[in-house]
C-alpha cells in the first residue's frame, strides 16, 4: 500500500470518529427519554410507530421499524405494532405518481394512523416537503410526533412534539446517530417491557 495514501485514509477514519464521538459526548438525552416512555405507552395502548424518512434515512426507517417489531418481542412478548411508510414500493410509486412525491408519507398515514400513534421522522435537513407534510398530517390526527434530525433542524424542528436534533453539518453523521438513537431506545424498551398482554 502507497504510504502517503494509507496516511491519508487513517487520517479520514480519525476525523470521522472524531466528529462522531463529538456529537455522542455533547448530545442531550433527555428528548430521547422523552420519547421512549411515548413509545412505551403506545405499546402498552397497541398503538401504532411509523417511521418515514428519504434515502438513507429510509433505509433507516426500515431497519428501525424491524428493530421495534421483532426485536422487542423476544423472549415471547408482544412486539410493537411498527410500521416504515418507505417499505412499500407499489405504494411509494403509486402516490408518487397519482398524488405527488410530497404525499407519499401522508397519504399513507392519513389511511392508517389513528389517534394517540407516533409518527417518528428521520431527516438531515428538516425541510423535505414529504417530511414536513406527514408531520402536518399527523397534527391534524392527533398523532404525536418526534423528529431525528441534523443540520439546523429546519422546519420540522418546529413542527414535531419531541425533537432530537444533532447541529451537524454532516448527512452520514446524521444518519448514524438516527440509529444510535433508535438502538437505544430498542435497548430500553427490551429492558423495560410491558406487561405480557
Amino acid at each position: 500500500m502507497d504510504e502517503k495514501n494509507g496516511f491519508v485514509i487513517m487520517e479520514l477514519f480519525q476525523e470521522y470518529s472524531k466528529k462522531l464521538q463529538t456529537v455522542i459526548q455533547t448530545v442531550d438525552w433527555h428528548p430521547v427519554e422523552q420519547l421512549a416512555n411515548e413509545i412505551k405507552k403506545a405499546w402498552r395502548e397497541r398503538k401504532q410507530v411509523f417511521f418515514c424518512g428519504n434515502g438513507g434515512s429510509a433505509g433507516n426507517a426500515i431497519h428501525l421499524a424491524n428493530d421495534f417489531l421483532y426485536g422487542v418481542s423476544m423472549e415471547k412478548r408482544t412486539g410493537i405494532k411498527a410500521i416504515a411508510l418507505a417499505a412499500n414500493q407499489s405504494v411509494l410509486t403509486c402516490l408518487a405518481n397519482d398524488i405527488s412525491y410530497e404525499a407519499i408519507f401522508s397519504q399513507q398515514l392519513s389511511v392508517l394512523g389513528g389517534n394517540r400513534d407516533i409518527l417518528i421522522v428521520l431527516s438531515g435537513s428538516g425541510n423535505s416537503p414529504n417530511i414536513i407534510k406527514a408531520l402536518e398530517e399527523a397534527k391534524t390526527m392527533e398523532i404525536k410526533t418526534a423528529a431525528i434530525l441534523g443540520y439546523s433542524g429546519g422546519k420540522a424542528k418546529n413542527l414535531a412534539d419531541i425533537v432530537i436534533h444533532f447541529p451537524v453539518k454532516d448527512m452520514q453523521i446524521t444518519e448514524d446517530m438516527q440509529l444510535v438513537v433508535g438502538h437505544m431506545l430498542m435497548r430500553w424498551l427490551c429492558k423495560n417491557p410491558i406487561d405480557r398482554l
